[in-house]
């Protein structure tokens, strides 16, 4: 059996970090980073569980990469995420020199990959990442409008993030 190792692919990864985060009552987005065809480091959204605002998929991602690969510089590494990250985590995108982002759902009202701003290539930033958006963007929204109409339907408390 051949598998094909391509963004859908990787996508579908990220994306079932993203429903185990919808399963612990977070906002559904999962990421993977991935270094040289390999899935090296995979997160989800963990704010309410962690009581830590910075706890996104990505940030935590990030981290994991930095430590699999043993460097703080990930310009070989590529991440994946179901949402356009928001500035936090485009910032940090920049900042450890993520090769390229790749996401499924655009974010027009709080993406900083290509939406609302695009801190990704801000004119004057040492580094610039990649962007390519829009992949799997019907299975990755679906996610995401799913759980807040649950989130409705129980009247529970929204969490009080931008995703």
């Amino acid at each position: 059996m051949i598998i094909k190792f391509d963004e859908e692919y990787f996508m579908r990864k990220a994306l079932y970090q993203a429903e185990i985060a919808a399963e612990e009552k977070e906002v559904p987005v999962g990421a993977v980073a991935v270094h040289k065809n390999h899935v090296i480091a995979s997160s989800y959204n963990q704010v309410e569980k962690l009581k830590d605002a910075t706890a996104h998929a990505e940030m935590l991602v990030i981290t994991q990469a930095e430590y699999a690969v043993g460097d703080w510089r990930l310009d070989e590494v590529d991440i994946y995420v179901t949402k356009e990250p928001c500035a936090m985590c485009a910032g940090a995108m920049v900042n450890a020199r993520v090769r390229s982002v790749i996401f499924g759902m655009h974010d027009p009202r709080c993406g900083a990959a290509c939406s609302a701003m695009k801190i990704t290539s801000f004119p004057g930033m040492l580094h610039k990442v990649k962007v390519k958006g829009g992949v799997l963007e019907d299975e990755c929204s679906e996610i995401m409008k799913k759980f807040f109409r649950e989130v409705r339907r129980l009247k529970m408390k929204p969490p009080k993030i931008d995703e």
